[in-house]
């Protein structure tokens, strides 16, 4: 397929830019710095800034699909209003395209723990970590209020680190995933792994679904 991916030198997007790749798929990586990104056979980068739709609208036109790995950095004094803007110019960039399929990283603090109560209720949820998991819940709410979109949202685990590429994983939905210890946790290679499965054989088209072992 030929798809696009914003934020392909993220740690999530490089990740996902690698799983693609490596099964033989086109890439247009969207970056800010594509000198990052080393020469590979079936990757295109191009320079673009998510918040220029119109520039953003052109750069992905012609591709079956795009993905969404986009945000402003940890450390961005004002993630949350950056990454909701960059949301909102993302879907009207993709919608401008022409494109309907978009597949989505989102975060781990909607998901619930137990009825009612989402990851992010915790009291041990870090301050920092709160803006970037609001905006990542806000650019779920935005997709679900786009009915022509063919858009799948993968929320990770509660904790993804790099790890190995075991392929074994399970698939959940609106439910935090937790092991027979109570750990919730993906490597950044299986969460792309369950990404461009999803991307080949779409099986959770307009839903949040989860991963974790």
């Amino acid at each position: 397929m030929k798809v696009a991916i914003l934020g392909a030198t993220g740690f999530v997007g490089s990740a996902l830019l690698k799983e693609a790749l490596d099964r033989g798929h086109t890439v247009t990586a969207i970056v800010r710095e594509p000198g990052k990104l080393e020469k590979h056979e079936g990757l295109t980068a191009k320079v673009g800034d998510v918040y220029d739709t119109t520039s953003l609208a052109a750069l992905v036109r012609g591709n079956d699909a795009v993905i969404s790995a986009f945000n402003p950095g940890w450390k961005d004094p004002n993630l949350y209003d950056d990454q909701v803007r960059g949301t909102v110019s993302i879907i009207a960039a993709i919608k401008d395209a022409g494109i309907k399929r978009v597949l989505w990283v989102g975060g781990a603090g909607g998901l619930e723990v137990k009825p009612g109560v989402r990851v992010i209720d915790s009291p041990d949820m870090p301050a920092w970590v709160k803006p970037g998991s609001l905006a990542t819940m806000n650019a779920l709410d935005q997709l679900r209020k786009e009915p022509e979109l063919d858009w799948s949202y993968l929320s990770p685990s509660a904790e993804m680190k790099s790890g190995v590429r075991t392929g074994k994983f399970r698939l959940g939905n609106d439910q935090l995933l937790v092991d027979a210890s109570g750990h919730s946790t993906i490597s950044v290679q299986d969460y792309a792994v369950a990404m461009i499965d999803e991307l080949e054989s779409p099986a959770h088209v307009r839903q949040r679904f989860t991963v974790g072992y």
